[in-house]
């Protein structure tokens, strides 16, 4: 592979999702970029997102009825994903450590890694719903 030139506003790019732990949108990613590059454009931010994400620098989340989040950690975990407020967020489950294995046994293939994400309302939509019902 050709030596990648450096970008500054690549860099910049992955360090504001690094930094990020909201697992942002490209174009929340976009508005932060804004501030410091007038001239970026959309697509500028999406080309520099995919190739970090063919970098393995980033990951990409892809979500029913809504657009591709990216993620700094690039280690295997699991999501929960909001129904209500869309929000996603990092959710730790040991249980679930060693599951390609278990799946490689049942497969009769070869089995290289899983996604688990999971959905339900988060603990702040489930506040304002207690909220509204009291009100």
């Amino acid at each position: 592979m050709a030596t990648l030139k450096y970008s500054r506003q690549r860099e910049c790019i992955r360090e504001y999702v690094r930094n990020c732990r909201e697992h942002p949108t490209a174009d929340s990613i976009y508005g932060k970029m804004k501030d410091e590059f007038p001239n970026i454009s959309l697509g500028t931010v999406y080309r520099n997102l995919s190739l970090l994400v063919e970098l393995g620098e980033i990951t990409k989340i892809s979500i029913d009825n809504g657009p591709d989040r990216f993620d700094c950690n690039t280690n295997p975990h699991s999501h929960f994903v909001c129904t209500h407020c869309h929000c996603i967020q990092d959710i730790d489950v040991p249980e679930i450590d060693g599951i390609v294995e278990k799946a490689s046994e049942k497969f009769n293939g070869k089995v290289s890694a899983h996604r688990t994400t999971f959905y339900g309302i988060c603990k702040h939509c489930l506040e304002e719903e207690k909220n509204q019902k009291t009100s």
